[in-house]
């Protein structure tokens, strides 16, 4: 496995058991990102379980591990389901391009492609994971209402936010308790949902409480020494503080200003 450093640039890896096709896709993209190249599924699958990748790109035919069995791998693990996955083919039948679809793959290029196609996609690819990131950081009270996530991601952030609103209330609700729960080490929890949000896990916490307490200011039933009890803050002026710091309105502002 060849990797070729370069900064601040999304990692992509190319897995083919053709040394040429590998060095005429990196040629291309090298200059815009770090590329990574593997000669089969499972050494491009082994560098995956070892470091962060942002994209893979992947032929069909491969010894050890094909395309389909890599892409299955990858898309039925919640740890890795989020990675964009672009399937090469020299199948150009509908049939074969189906199948790619089915087992979970992103996007589907026949060979002979042209380097500007395959390289239009991935940055479509990578700006639609963007885009998803940017439009949860402006609305964080529904995560779960973003389109662009593939199935199993939805799946993973159903179960994290139905996490996270379950123990709310737990001041010791941290990263270390939503990896217990979610059966995953804190490294693989903290990319994963760096990825997905943009956010660490904490700031992902503190902004589900939020805007739980937006919902409950504007309820009118509870005062705000109670929401903070609610929702797990030690006191109500840290409460209080980290309203203000993420709404640029105090939290009695904010109820009396929606009466």
């Amino acid at each position: 496995m060849h990797i070729d450093l370069g900064i601040e640039k999304s990692v992509i890896l190319l897995a083919d058991d053709h040394v040429d096709i590998l060095d005429f896709i990196a040629d291309d993209l090298e200059e815009k990102y770090e590329v990574v190249k593997a000669l089969n599924g499972q050494e491009a699958l082994e560098y995956v379980y070892a470091h962060d990748v942002d994209l893979i790109v992947s032929d069909i035919m491969m010894p050890q591990l094909n395309g389909y069995e890599f892409c299955t791998k990858l898309k039925d693990d919640e740890k890795y389901s989020h990675i964009p996955f672009i399937m090469l083919t020299a199948k150009n039948s509908l049939q074969s391009k189906i199948e790619g679809l089915e087992y979970g793959a992103d996007a589907y290029i026949e060979k002979p492609f042209s380097p500007n196609f395959l390289e239009a996609q991935i940055a479509s690819l990578l700006r639609n994971r963007k885009h998803v990131k940017d439009h949860f950081q402006r609305t964080p009270s529904s995560p779960l209402d973003i389109s662009g996530h593939n199935k199993s991601d939805q799946v993973f952030l159903k179960k994290l936010n139905k996490l996270i609103l379950e123990n709310m209330a737990d001041p010791a609700l941290c990263v270390d308790m939503l990896a217990d729960r979610l059966h995953m080490s804190r490294p693989t929890l903290y990319r994963k949902i760096k990825v997905l949000s943009d956010l660490s896990p904490n700031e992902l916490i503190n902004l589900t409480r939020l805007n739980k307490a937006t919902q409950l200011l504007i309820d009118g039933e509870h005062k705000v020494y109670e929401i903070a009890n609610l929702l797990g803050f030690s006191t109500a002026s840290h409460f209080s503080r980290n309203f203000q710091k993420q709404f640029g309105i105090s939290p009695k502002d904010y109820a009396a200003k929606h009466k």
